[in-house]
């Protein structure tokens, strides 16, 4: 007597199957999000503001902002074209990664559409205290790939996180230096004008600065020599719902020139 084939499906056409319908599952989803990420930007494009709802401060030609994936979806064209009294934001400054594994999840989209909109741009590094100095480079390095007329690279230092200052110093210097070795550039410290005063100082004089003190009306209140400015949070920037740090460059358009990535 002839045995009937068995109609059950073998272990191996189950997980094809599982493989198969996983596949397809993936593709929706991303093919959603990627929709779900373009009706963002149509309807961010929309947003406009009468002007930058700040005081700018005097004297200054070149400025900038510098976002997050916390500003959310953003249409650079917006950014870029926003002008008022011969001002525009030129210049941003993109949240890259923080501590050893986490990557802005806005970061390479917003790398790619700042240039496309004709911003120059710039990335950083959001440091943590509590973790390798040299770790944390790396994670940079491995995401952020630096051009001809880039901003040089930024690492953000505003606090201890309990480490004590010394310890905190030694993994920002590893951080420098694996960075500076990396793209051949000196990068630029950001922090608060009291933190730096207070643990920083002169072991980083060597370094570009690029510092936060908010609500003076002409220059940051710190004894060395900076950069960047930091002095608003509260900018209203078109193609940005949320409100945005404002900064100025301190000096003209060739300086500014001059430290691009060359």
């Amino acid at each position: 007597m002839t045995k009937r084939r068995s109609k059950r499906l073998s272990r191996e056409q189950r997980l094809w199957m599982i493989l198969l319908a996983g596949g397809f599952i993936l593709i929706l989803y991303f093919t959603l999000l990627d929709k779900w990420h373009e009706r963002q930007e149509e309807t961010v494009s929309s947003v406009r503001y009468e002007a930058f709802g700040i005081q700018l401060p005097p004297g200054y030609n070149i400025h900038g902002i510098d976002v997050s994936v916390h500003q959310g979806a953003i249409h650079w064209p917006s950014v870029y074209g926003m002008k008022e009294a011969e001002t525009r934001m030129g210049f941003v400054f993109i949240k890259a990664t923080e501590g050893l594994n986490d990557t802005d999840k806005r970061f390479h989209k917003n790398w790619q559409d700042a240039k496309e909109a004709g911003m120059v741009r710039g990335a950083y590094h959001f440091f943590l205290a509590t973790k390798s100095g040299k770790k944390q480079a790396l994670q940079f390095i491995r995401q952020v790939n630096l051009k001809k007329g880039d901003l040089p690279p930024v690492v953000d230092i505003e606090k201890l996180y309990g480490v004590k200052p010394v310890v905190m110093r030694e993994r920002l210097k590893e951080w420098l230096k694996e960075v500076e070795s990396y793209y051949q550039v000196k990068p630029i410290i950001y922090t608060y004008a009291d933190f730096y005063e207070r643990y920083l100082g002169d072991e980083f004089k060597d370094y570009p600065l690029w510092v936060a003190h908010y609500f003076q009306p002409d220059k940051p209140r710190i004894k060395r020599s900076w950069q960047f400015w930091q002095y608003n949070e509260q900018g209203n920037i078109n193609g940005i719902r949320s409100k945005t740090d404002c900064n100025v460059f301190n000096g003209d358009s060739i300086k500014f020139k001059q430290i691009l990535i060359p």
